[in-house]
């Protein structure tokens, strides 16, 4: 993975999908410094004189009621994110063969196409919400690319809902309306995504975490150092923990409890991290060994990492917990569900951070099992 590729690229996407996000408010009245009122004659709602359909009404008063709450800036700087962190989700799957149609969403894998795969064959792609004749009525007009495109974008992220509602929330709330405009352009938000990261980095779910650090790596070089308002600590002190110190970490712990009841286990060729226990007077080891279960059952073991950050602890552990898994002779289609129902818990302030997760533990459940995304009420505990 080229760290330099993600460093260059994600504190100009962090700049660019605020100003994208920020365009889109102000094309609905709602700017920094002044909200234009919304007003209703007979059964048209205006804003600043123009009219729009009830549904946008309705989302532009969500809108409206949030930046009334959190701020402009900081409502902006959120939704930004949000539709960042789908962007990159969405783009890992496609990568990796993980969308149910099987076309990409953001590129094309014949690099010389400028369209979005699943443009291409928009009458083949069944999503939910999407109607088959308007798709029909758009692709035959020949001049509604944007238009369509901007449908099948938001019919994606509805068919990823049911699977991770986490990240992928019902997008028929306020975000819908500031998904940015142009995603068809040669220098759109997507084609920046797509050339700015190569297709090798996105082979480890790790890339995730290190995109979401360097993400808002300016704005944590505006706070560091200052007395941090409440909304700006995660940006003060999230930190990707390297990968030497994570399997430490794990290996040491959970590693370490199940060598503890079956010293011999083959695992212990696994751990590179994995540190022998010192010798102990008889006394101590008289102690410890009534102490140590003379058996373990791998469905009872948890492990909980209480400041998860984007996952990095939590995707080294679920690795381990599958090695156990096998070790033990369970089925291997049965083990990602149990390690996410079981096995897995973690907590973070930052909700952000905490859907990247997420997020990550699923793919790692996907790469072993493709029925994950339809086993209903699977999903981490994060």
């Amino acid at each position: 993975m080229n760290r330099n590729t993600l460093k260059n690229y994600a504190p100009q996407a962090r700049r660019d999908f605020i100003a994208a996000v920020t365009d889109r408010a102000a094309s609905y009245g709602l700017r920094h410094d002044r909200i234009e009122p919304m007003t209703t004659q007979g059964n048209v709602v205006l804003i600043a004189g123009i009219s729009v359909p009830q549904d946008i009404a309705t989302k532009r008063k969500r809108l409206e009621e949030r930046i009334t709450r959190y701020g402009f800036e900081p409502t902006m700087e959120a939704i930004a994110y949000t539709w960042f962190n789908r962007f990159a989700a969405i783009r890992f799957m496609e990568l990796h063969g993980y969308l149910e149609h099987g076309y990409r969403v953001l590129s094309h894998p014949e690099p010389d196409k400028p369209i979005p795969e699943i443009l291409e064959h928009a009458t083949e792609v069944e999503l939910p919400g999407l109607n088959p004749d308007t798709v029909i009525e758009l692709k035959l007009d020949g001049t509604r690319d944007p238009e369509l495109y901007r449908m099948m974008v938001l019919a994606q992220c509805n068919a990823l809902h049911a699977a991770m509602p986490f990240l992928f929330e019902r997008i028929d709330d306020e975000t819908e309306l500031l998904l940015p405009e142009n995603l068809l352009h040669s220098d759109s938000l997507i084609r920046k995504l797509v050339k700015g990261v190569d297709e090798d980095d996105w082979q480890d779910v790790e890339i995730i975490g290190w995109l979401y650090q360097f993400y808002i790596a300016e704005k944590k070089d505006q706070v560091i150092g200052k007395v941090v308002k409440s909304e700006d600590i995660p940006a003060a002190t999230q930190l990707f923990t390297p990968n030497w110190i994570v399997k430490y970490l794990v290996q040491n712990s959970l590693g370490r409890q199940w060598l503890a009841t079956y010293p011999d286990s083959p695992l212990k060729q696994q751990m590179e991290f994995y540190i022998e226990p010192a010798e102990q007077t008889p006394d101590v080891q008289a102690q410890l060994q009534a102490i140590t279960p003379e058996s373990l059952n791998p469905e009872e073991l948890t492990l909980l990492d209480p400041a998860c950050g984007s996952g990095h602890i939590l995707v080294e552990a679920y690795d381990l917990f599958k090695a156990i898994y096998q070790e033990r002779g369970y089925r291997a289609r049965d083990i990602p569900a149990l390690i996410l129902q079981k096995n897995l818990f973690g907590l973070e302030i930052d909700d952000r951070a905490a859907q990247l997760s997420a997020f990550a533990l699923m793919m790692k459940a996907r790469a072993a099992d493709r029925r994950i995304f339809a086993t209903n009420g699977v999903q981490p505990h994060v």
